[in-house]
């Protein structure tokens, strides 16, 4: 479990030097809309393309996938129906606070320090980006432009770059062809940067508001964070038990559901201008609350 807080001290210490930047470095007032632009356009779609292109799409069919899956959808609803005031891309914001995992960032070194294998975790991250962000995309592009015809409907995944990078990433697996290393090496180089400049950005929109500060946004954001790291895990577990799945198993499925909101959700609010605080004070608080959860469930299930 200590080698495991190494990645929250890794995201503690870069969302850090993101607000001393902001308060400290007399970056321009858009500076982290700048960033946040440069990541969803270029930097996230490289990050997308690569990860989907190596991933192995099979692992979508297994019982663990199902409860994690069966615990992420119903984390989302909860929150649509605890929240049914705001305008309909916070909703939306929330509703993803609630149940999106931050499976690479902190997902990949729990699953390898705490469960042993970092292949666990593999699954989630291929349904969230294949099934879970091109819905998600095209719901907020619908809900913050206003158009809900058929046509802008269908063909808004293909105007958003992030979904069109996950698309050809499974062109990519699922037919074998593999680009040349002097076009990989760069697009991976380019992705590699991702992560950490959210949270330089994410960083910065830390300085000059407290978080849960008094407003509309707070009720939704407690709803989704007491989801993310208390319901979450607790529904995770019920299934695996519904569904007999082994002890091993089970402990596997409850972790990685008590995991905190990923980064990306910031990202997605950054970029379509809306549910911008919940989706920043959901991330720090589950991110926050989301240690003690985690070793509570190593001692429920050593016992």
């Amino acid at each position: 479990m200590i080698s495991a807080l190494s990645g929250f001290a890794l995201i503690g210490v870069i969302v850090l030097a993101g607000r001393l930047a902001r308060s400290r470095a007399g970056l321009p007032a858009d500076a982290e809309a700048v960033l946040g632009r440069l990541v969803y356009a270029v930097m996230t779609p490289c990050l997308l393309f690569t990860g989907v292109a190596e991933a192995e799409l099979h692992v979508l069919l297994s019982e663990p996938l199902l409860v994690s899956a069966g615990a992420a959808f119903a984390c989302f609803g909860a929150h649509t129906l605890l929240t049914r005031h705001g305008d309909r891309g916070t909703r939306i914001v929330g509703a993803l606070t609630a149940g999106y995992t931050n499976a690479n960032y902190i997902g990949i070194p729990v699953a390898t320090y705490v469960l042993g294998d970092a292949a666990l975790v593999v699954p989630i991250v291929v349904l969230q980006l294949l099934v879970v962000t091109p819905v998600a995309l095209t719901l907020l592009e619908v809900a913050t432009t206003g158009h809900a015809s058929l046509r802008t409907t269908v063909t808004a995944p293909l105007r958003n770059p992030l979904i069109v990078a996950v698309l050809a990433g499974v062109v990519s697996s699922l037919t074998g062809v593999r680009l040349p290393a002097v076009l990989a090496e760069p697009i991976a180089t380019i992705g590699s940067a991702a992560v950490p400049v959210v949270l330089l950005a994410f960083g910065m929109s830390l300085s000059g508001r407290p978080v849960l500060a008094p407003g509309p946004d707070r009720t939704a954001t407690i709803a989704a964070v007491v989801l993310k790291t208390v319901a979450m895990p607790v529904i995770a577990f019920l299934l695996a038990a519904g569904l007999g799945l082994p002890r091993d198993a089970a402990y596997a499925v409850t972790v990685l559901a008590a995991l905190p909101t990923a980064q990306n959700i910031f990202l997605y609010a950054q970029s379509f201008g809306t549910g911008l605080v919940v989706a920043r004070d959901a991330i720090f608080l589950s991110t926050v609350c989301c240690v003690p959860v985690l070793l509570l469930i190593a001692v429920l299930f050593s016992r």
